[in-house]
């Protein structure tokens, strides 16, 4: 971590970024590595990834957390403070991971507080041992759960915290506590996980007589640590929930999904609600644990949907090596992947979209979602539509999401004056329109785009130097 040169810091300060996220700051698990080392199927992902890939290169899961203390193959407590420091002297925030839903097997709560765990008996580990695990604890052999999503197989590297165990939520808060320190906020991985009623359901077989807290483990989180930027990684439409609890920000999975799927309707209607609500969504193309948006999509889709995402409400958020065209998901047990060639063409594309989106009137503005008016044809159902507007900036952002020509009518506003002309500045493609204020108030803004192309519009008034107006 303090490897990282200045440079780097300033460049991503320059791009317009407010926070940065660190994954994969604490420290990895032996066992967790173990785990990984020995599975086949594991070394299947890991040579797709870096091909002749060793026993070296598989460090363990950066989920699998045995202490919440920074790995030592990054760094320390003073380099971490060191780099957070940074990050403040350019504007800068730090965010960290905390998962609430497991620990590494090897993490001393297994061996010194056992009945922080969701356990079982031996008949079930002999039954299934890939859902449970063996340990040897000061108490005994217990027979801790592996944590597990309730649709997916147990994940193999990691132990089941009971979030029905008051001791065990008190112990973890304090871990963030004394971790938030450190940082100005945390990405809760998996965040919804521990609702107490998803939590109950997941586990119900194992928590017959148990009595659920009085309280969230969010709302607990959030009254300790009221000042800290809280970002939930969350699915299965718990996003408004986990906002009431007190979350910052939430992962946007559903409009991840639309746009992978080309469903322009299916984004239309994602971003219907009101700006309070959309203003708290966490927007990406990609993350660790989806493919990488350049293998998804191709380039014009990939231009159109990067577009959206720059400018939409929300936090925008993206992942390393996303803006270089990498398309190799790197496995999170695997220590890197395999070099890949930049595309600069991405590159630059990236830089000025992040170069406009950086404009004020994108963090401070009024938004609205603006209605396209159809020709009879269908096709304007493709052209997504919105505006920001303060009181000295108008931007107009309209891209058609599917790969026919598509054209429409869009009305702006008591904004146009009549008697005057309007100039239409499309920063995305260096081209300049004059438009005549009668006819944007009587009949609308005609737009025309080919698939996947994209107009970001600046509008203001025409100088009219006859009048000097």
């Amino acid at each position: 971590m303090a490897d990282v040169p200045d440079v780097e810091w300033n460049r991503l300060a320059g791009l317009g970024f407010d926070v940065i996220w660190l994954m994969g700051m604490w420290e990895r698990s032996p066992e967790s590595r173990r785990e990984f080392r020995g599975d086949a199927a594991s070394f299947a992902s890991f040579q797709k990834a870096l091909p002749g890939a060793t026993l070296e290169d598989v460090v363990g899961s950066p989920y699998s957390i045995r202490r919440y203390q920074p790995d030592a193959r990054i760094g320390d407590w003073t380099s971490l403070d060191a780099t957070r420091d940074k990050l403040h002297a350019r504007g800068l925030r730090l965010m960290l991971d905390f998962v609430p839903n497991h620990v590494a097997l090897d993490h001393p709560w297994v061996r010194e507080e056992p009945e922080y765990f969701i356990q079982g008996s031996p008949e079930d580990f002999a039954r299934d041992p890939s859902a449970y695990y063996r340990a040897e604890t000061y108490s005994g052999t217990r027979y801790i759960a592996r944590a597990r999503d309730p649709y997916f197989p147990p994940w193999r590297d990691v132990a089941q915290l009971n979030h029905f165990n008051p001791a065990m939520r008190t112990a973890l808060i304090a871990d963030l506590v004394e971790t938030a320190k450190h940082c100005d906020g945390f990405r809760c991985d998996m965040a919804m996980l521990v609702l107490n009623d998803i939590f109950a359901r997941t586990w119900a077989s194992k928590l017959t007589g148990a009595t659920p807290p009085a309280t969230e483990f969010w709302q607990d989180v959030r009254a300790a640590l009221p000042e800290k930027i809280l970002m939930a990684e969350a699915y299965w439409g718990t996003e408004a929930r986990l906002l009431e609890l007190g979350f910052d920000f939430t992962y946007d999975k559903t409009l991840l999904d639309a746009l992978k799927a080309g469903n322009a309707a299916a984004v239309r209607d994602k971003i219907s609600g009101d700006l309070a609500y959309q203003s708290h969504m966490a927007r990406c193309l990609e993350n660790h644990d989806e493919a990488r948006s350049a293998a998804v999509f191709p380039p014009g889709p990939l231009h159109a949907a990067a577009t959206l995402i720059a400018t939409l409400p929300g936090l925008r958020f993206y992942q390393q090596g996303q803006f270089e065209g990498r398309r190799i998901q790197l496995p999170v047990a695997l220590s890197h992947a395999a070099a890949e060639t930049a595309d600069p063409a991405l590159e630059a594309f990236y830089r000025q979209l992040l170069q406009i989106s950086n404009e004020m009137v994108f963090h401070s503005g009024s938004w609205r979602r603006l209605d396209v008016q159809d020709f009879g044809d269908g096709l304007a159902a493709n052209l997504i539509a919105y505006d920001w507007q303060t009181e000295n900036s108008w931007k107009l952002i309209v891209v058609n999401f599917g790969e026919a020509t598509a054209q429409g009518r869009l009305h702006l506003g008591d904004r146009i004056q009549a008697g005057r002309s309007y100039r239409f500045n499309d920063q995305l493609n260096q081209a300049v329109y004059l438009r005549d204020g009668d006819e944007l108030r009587a009949a609308g803004l005609y737009v025309r785009l080919d698939g996947f192309q994209a107009h970001l519009f600046e509008i203001a008034p025409a100088i009219d130097v006859k009048n000097k107006k």
